[in-house]
């Protein structure tokens, strides 16, 4: 059989070559916004979100003061590729005007922005509805979530507003695109709520399903690569799964102390992460709801230890690397840490202060994080060649759920490999 040939190849056979050592990420560039203007909302001058598009050609970043800045990536004149020496010892301006021909845009919301995320590449063949571009224009789009509960949905090549999703009661906290194209938006509001939109559908009909259960705040809420789940994140100690075939419920993840406030799957749908305020990031098996392993932000030994206060770990953000052996997570304890999933522990911590949100780059080597000051700040991160161990296994869970690999006919050690119990 050809599928066993393969896995007993994948499993007999190690490759492993990272492409570079895992020293301590470093600041690589760091942009501030202009002048603050004078608002006085506490939240206006924060960087709540910010998000790569799916190509990696744009980056999006809530400066605060109600304005969106869309940056074509990479940075002009940020020599991103220099030798970490170099990085090391000397500073690096960065002109955020891009290269390609495209310019940076200022999105001007009205409001408060607490939310983004980009749409893949709508599919081909839809047609132009309610102003969206037509796909065949291959176009961009950017949802923005808004403090007076709307979202404006722009287009990212133009700038242009395309229109407004009305339907929230309150805060828009997070937004996210399904990874298919299908133009499936979600959206997490501190109305206690999510909200599914289609956003190929004309008029008022774009609004598909209300999803209710959650008691407190909505603050996360992540569609898996594979489109069949989502997961929510409240201030609640559970975690929300649910279908996106049907809008249901699947079921509770319980096991956090305190609010679950992030959440991210794996490349390959096969994991869900979630982080509380109780410092620690769990792992899910999210088709089965067991409890894989927990990472403790416990303090460091005095050599790391980049300040006082060090026990005031409290998560805010956490993110898969796009290869999905690594985890990015920020918290209150002013550290930005690396982990590597088959040590279970940190191997690299960067001292930053505020952080509130972190996203990886979609083809590696960088990471984006966010602050109270309404920074962006760019890190260098680990870029590793997979072994074929894992490749094979993220192949196969692209398309198998836990229940059909441990229905195959193979040794239950290549089963627990498969199903990430071994590492």
């Amino acid at each position: 059989m050809v599928l066993g040939g393969w896995l007993a190849l994948s499993h007999a056979v190690c490759v492993t070559a990272p492409s570079c050592s895992l020293d301590e990420p470093f600041l690589l560039a760091e942009l501030k916004p202009g002048r603050p203007q004078q608002y006085d909302w506490k939240a206006s001058c924060e960087t709540w979100s910010v998000a790569f598009s799916p190509d990696g050609t744009w980056f999006a970043w809530s400066q605060g003061h109600c304005i969106v800045k869309l940056i074509p990536w990479p940075l002009e004149e940020a020599d991103l590729s220099c030798k970490a020496s170099e990085r090391k010892t000397r500073g690096i301006k960065a002109d955020v005007r891009g290269g390609g021909g495209s310019k940076e845009k200022m999105l001007e919301c009205g409001q408060i922005v607490w939310g983004l995320a980009f749409s893949p590449w709508p599919q081909s063949g839809a047609k132009e509805r309610d102003g969206l571009p037509a796909p065949g224009r291959s176009c961009l789009i950017l949802a923005t979530g808004l403090n007076d509960g709307q979202i404006k949905v722009w287009e990212v090549q133009t700038g242009r507003l395309l229109f407004n999703l009305s339907g929230h009661l309150d805060v828009v906290r997070d937004l996210s695109f399904a990874p298919n194209g299908s133009l499936i938006l979600v959206s997490a509001s501190r109305d206690k709520t999510l909200r599914i939109w289609d956003l190929s559908r004309d008029g008022a009909s774009k609004q598909v399903q209300v999803l209710s259960g959650h008691r407190q705040w909505v603050y996360c809420c992540s569609i898996s690569p594979d489109c069949s789940m989502l997961c929510s994140a409240a201030g609640e100690k559970s975690a929300f799964l649910w279908s996106m075939r049907s809008y249901t419920l699947i079921r509770k993840l319980e096991g956090h102390q305190s609010s679950v406030v992030s959440c991210d799957f794996s490349p390959d749908s096969a994991l869900l992460v979630t982080a509380s305020y109780d410092t620690c990031v769990i792992m899910w098996d999210p088709y089965t709801g067991e409890q894989l392993r927990m990472l403790r932000h416990v303090p460091l030994p005095p050599a790391l230890d980049y300040g006082g206060d060090i026990h005031a770990s409290s998560l805010r953000s956490v993110c898969f690397s796009p290869e999905g052996l690594y985890l990015a997570t920020v918290a209150d304890d002013r550290l930005l840490r690396i982990w590597d999933l088959e040590l279970r522990t940190p191997v690299a911590f960067a001292p930053m202060t505020n952080g509130l949100c972190c996203v990886y780059f979609p083809h590696g080597g960088f990471i984006a994080t966010g602050t109270r000051d309404g920074h962006v700040q760019f890190w260098s991160a680990p870029k590793v060649l997979s072994s074929l161990k894992h490749l094979c296994r993220k192949a196969l869970r692209t398309f198998l759920t836990t229940y059909q690999v441990l229905a195959l006919p193979i040794p239950k050690k290549m089963k627990e490999f498969l199903t990430y119990r071994t590492f």
